[in-house]
């Protein structure tokens, strides 16, 4: 049976591409094909002009063999946050309705140096602040949310409309789509790739990453990103890993499909030979409240002042909810955000020595399933604190809960060790999906 070309991975296409069994225009026709099929149901495009993705195809289709980059021909969704010099940027805002930089943001312009497709502007909701907005829809369930705030480029990817796409994640924009739309994701280590040319929301929290359907294809991007870690990864076979199972204090929250997965995943890889020890947060980072108190000042503040050129400009035009952030309606006090910030740095250094005693966390991505309809997008209350902590996070979607929706799990690791997580994910990832283990449990 023939593969539809718009299904293959990051990495089999690239192969195909690499031998000129395909061409980059050949592999565009299929992509076109299928958004134009898909597109009225998941509405993941905010801006997508064929016209100009196939002139940029066989451009591509032009450089000789040995000029070509590492990521020549990929299609890939870019999150409508991030500038592109040939397409508007529009933040998901109608101040912002039409707006054309000129410019690419810093990741942007580091994959088109690497040869890749850059296709169109996924959804965002409005500056990444509102939990609704885009008609974007999860291609499991159209009734669905494929959450967000990165909710076109999650849709985009779990849909095979492209293979990669770009996400930012202040809470959970990255890791929580990627948990109810079944497809891998990653959120680097804060400040590993450059957030320039990107809308800021909470620059202590706000992180770039991005989606695939696979990790090799997550590989592939962050090489080019140049994430390093001091010494290069060890293979480790499942016998050898140690894992930190960490409920996190917001484990009250999680609704009985992530419980059953988080249950599921640690007899899976005892039985596949790995170490798993239940671990619980320090004292000084267990009060949930507190915790989630502490988040808040410091995004908050940070976007007060984020906002203030918009609000200064046209706040009738914004989201009640932005209005409040820059009119401080929390009452925060500058008092309270040097606290915050102080005590969240000590938390951090706290989290960080926790994982280095093991080879990574296993913790849940999301609450459950992804909840019916578009006017919730689900909550961020397991990605937000990971995020605040600057260690990477990687989505592995191996679970489905009771409607049949997808749901993740997430792997962290120390700060600065994405290399290391991503091979560990390879390694986890497989035996969360190998039927054989889980039959022997």
């Amino acid at each position: 049976m023939t593969v539809a070309l718009y299904s293959l991975t990051a990495v089999q296409v690239l192969g195909l591409l690499k031998n000129n069994t395909l061409t980059v225009e050949d592999y565009t026709l299929s992509l076109l094909d299928h958004i134009k099929e898909r597109n009225n149901t998941v509405k993941a495009w905010v801006y997508l002009d064929p016209t100009a993705v196939l002139n940029q195809a066989r451009a591509l289709d032009q450089v000789p063999q040995d000029e070509r980059g590492p990521l020549h021909g990929l299609a890939i969704g870019v999150k409508d946050t991030m500038h592109t010099k040939d397409m508007p940027t529009q933040f998901g805002s109608p101040i912002y309705q039409g707006h054309q930089s000129g410019f690419d943001s810093s990741a942007v312009a580091i994959l088109r140096a690497a040869g890749a497709l850059i296709f169109g502007k996924t959804t965002t909701t409005e500056f990444t602040v509102t939990n609704s907005g885009p008609n974007t829809t999860n291609p499991h369930d159209p009734n669905r949310t494929p959450g967000g705030s990165s909710c076109g480029s999650a849709a985009a990817v779990a849909d095979m409309q492209v293979p990669l796409s770009l996400g930012a994640q202040t809470g959970g924009s990255i890791i929580r789509p990627a948990s109810f739309t079944g497809v891998f994701a990653m959120k680097p280590t804060h400040n590993a790739i450059s957030t320039e040319g990107q809308k800021t929301f909470a620059p202590t929290f706000d992180t770039f990453g991005f989606f695939a359907r696979s990790i090799g294809d997550l590989q592939l991007l962050a090489d080019v990103f140049a994430l390093r870690d001091d010494e290069p990864p060890q293979e480790a076979p499942l016998e050898q890993v140690s894992v930190a199972l960490i409920k996190t204090p917001m484990w009250g929250s999680a609704g009985p499909g992530t419980i059953t997965a988080v249950n599921e995943a640690a007899k899976v890889l005892a039985n596949c030979g790995a170490r798993v020890e239940e671990v619980a947060f320090p004292p000084e980072v267990a009060d949930v409240e507190n915790l989630k108190r502490i988040q808040k000042i410091i995004t908050i503040g940070e976007a007060e002042a984020t906002f203030l050129r918009e609000y200064r400009i046209n706040k009738t035009d914004l989201a009640p909810e932005i209005r409040d952030i820059v009119e401080n309606a929390s009452n925060y006090t500058k008092k309270e955000r040097v606290q915050a910030s102080d005590t969240h740095a000590n938390m951090r250094q706290i989290i960080n020595s926790l994982a280095e005693k093991y080879s990574v966390i296993l913790t849940p991505s999301a609450i459950d399933e992804a909840p019916l309809g578009l006017g919730d997008m689900g909550s961020p209350a397991f990605n937000t604190l990971w995020t605040g902590f600057h260690m990477p996070v990687i989505n592995i979607p191996a679970f489905h809960g009771s409607h049949g929706m997808p749901i993740g799990l997430s792997l962290v690791a120390p700060r600065y060790r994405d290399q290391h997580l991503l091979k560990i994910s390879q390694t986890i990832g497989e035996a969360l999906t190998r039927n054989a283990c889980k039959e022997r449990i």
